[in-house]
């Protein structure tokens, strides 16, 4: 009965074709569910946010190190309560990576370039991971994926013409160069050879290569605020080179020609021209004030130039009148009685000199020359109906006390009050001589430099004869010590 079942199944056409029928469409069942994970093989499921999902869809591979670890499984997109919308993204992953460690980072990047995404994984040595069904932050999704239509959106219309004409002159170049390149490359052996150590040491952690390209990245995020500024940077040094490519020959290429000479020269000049140079450096050190003062002193060096102008038409008639003026000063000059008086005026001068440069702070120091034209014109300032009178003021001591300083003496004056009238003693103790005919006016050689003359102190009950005790200061009147600066 077994072999009469069996042999009935298989000679039966239409059991044959029923099975056959049923395997295929088990194959190809299983064939185009293959890429969402066969059916009962254990997964691994999580979900990632991702700022864009960046034309990421439902069965886009997942991949860890390169390697295809499962699909996305759903696409979707998340609302946030500040208005923000972002993407997540449901994964089925195999077993096998089961946990994804915690701190991994996620990144959408292209495939291809007709727009085939994948999500790519970036473990970490994190010992914790994530269960089944956590979500991965959206904080892990770094770096921001450069998308191939924003690198081809940073040239404009003119840059993208330029690289095609530029492929089709490289082509153009290297057609037909076949042989030619095959020697290049036989050449490049000893080069690579000579790499090799390079690539190594570069390779080398010590070398830390990897900081550098970070820090040239972290270089790149500062200087990308004012990228529009180098790009238009870029576009003026257009028009500079431009500028220049007018006068690259001849005047580029024999500025390029003399340098080398030019610099040869300089090495060998440098040390005698040193001197100069420090010279020179002193000269500008000097100059500073001066230019300092030109700030102050602009308007009125304007103002004199502006004026310079107006009469400069009239130079040529002056200049004209100035050769009667100079021959007749020349024969002035000449005399001999000229010179003799000059030269008498001259010893008068030298005469005159000293005496001058000791009286002369009496006025320019101490002003006394102005106060006794000012108290000479107010001598006479005070009158009457039938004219002015002299003023004056008199000056008498106590009546009685002998040797005052008012009258006549007869002996020294009164220094301790024992010649005293009974109930005089006290105008009696001020009868002391005070005289000082010789009063310092600032002069040289005077010791202390002072205006003495004047501003003197009365010191009672003492007497004081010459300069008077203490430094009286070289401000008199109608002076102020803003005056004397």
């Amino acid at each position: 009965m077994r072999r009469g079942g069996v042999g009935a199944i298989a000679s039966s056409p239409t059991m044959v074709g029923a099975v056959t029928t049923l395997i295929v469409i088990l194959a190809v069942f299983l064939a185009y569910n293959a890429n969402n994970g066969l059916p009962f093989v254990p997964s691994y499921r999580i979900s990632v946010q991702v700022p864009n999902a960046a034309t990421l869809v439902p069965g886009n591979d997942v991949r860890i190190g390169g390697v295809r670890v499962g699909f996305v499984e759903d696409v979707k997109p998340v609302s946030h309560p500040n208005g923000r919308v972002t993407a997540q993204a449901d994964l089925k992953l195999d077993k096998n990576v089961d946990p994804i460690p915690r701190g991994s980072t996620v990144v959408v990047r292209a495939k291809s370039a007709l727009g085939l995404k994948y999500l790519e994984i970036n473990r970490t040595d994190n010992d914790r991971g994530y269960p089944e069904g956590s979500q991965l932050p959206l904080s892990a999704a770094h770096p921001h994926p450069v998308e191939f239509d924003e690198v081809l959106n940073t040239f404009n219309g003119p840059t993208r013409t330029a690289i095609r004409q530029n492929l089709v002159q490289f082509g153009a170049v290297l057609a037909g160069r076949g042989p030619q390149l095959n020697a290049a490359l036989g050449q490049l052996r000893p080069l690579l050879r000579r790499l090799e150590p390079v690539a190594r040491n570069l390779a080398s952690k010590n070398t830390g290569l990897a900081r550098f390209f970070r820090a040239a990245g972290a270089a790149a995020a500062e200087v990308a605020p004012v990228a529009e500024t180098q790009a238009h940077m870029f576009v003026s040094l257009d028009t500079t080179f431009a500028a220049l490519a007018s006068v690259a020959r001849p005047f580029i290429q024999e500025t390029i020609s003399e340098t080398p000479p030019t610099l040869d020269t300089l090495t060998r000049t440098s040390p005698r021209i040193s001197t100069f140079l420090r010279h020179n450096a002193a000269l500008f050190a000097d100059l500073r004030p001066g230019v300092r003062a030109l700030d102050r002193t602009a308007p009125e060096i304007a103002s004199a130039l502006e004026t310079g102008a107006d009469v400069l038409p009239g130079a040529p008639s002056l200049n004209a009148q100035l050769p009667p003026t100079a021959d007749a000063l020349e024969r002035f000059a000449t005399n001999k009685d000229v010179q003799a008086g000059i030269s008498r005026a001259t010893q008068t001068v030298n005469y005159l000199s000293p005496t001058l440069h000791f009286v002369g702070p009496a006025q320019s120091v101490c002003n006394y020359g102005t106060l006794l034209f000012r108290n000479a014109e107010q001598l006479f300032s005070v009158g009457d109906g039938i004219g002015t009178g002299q003023r004056f003021l008199v000056m008498s001591s106590p009546g009685g006390l002998p040797n005052n300083e008012t009258s006549p003496s007869s002996a020294p004056p009164n220094k301790t009050g024992s010649e005293t009238i009974p109930g005089q003693e006290l105008n009696a103790r001020a009868n002391f001589l005070h005289s000082n005919p010789y009063p310092n006016t600032a002069s040289p050689g005077q010791h202390p430099r002072e205006c003495e003359a004047g501003n003197e102190n009365y010191i009672a009950g003492k007497k004081v004869i010459g300069n008077v005790p203490g430094n009286s200061g070289i401000v008199t009147d109608d002076q102020t010590k803003d005056q004397l600066k």
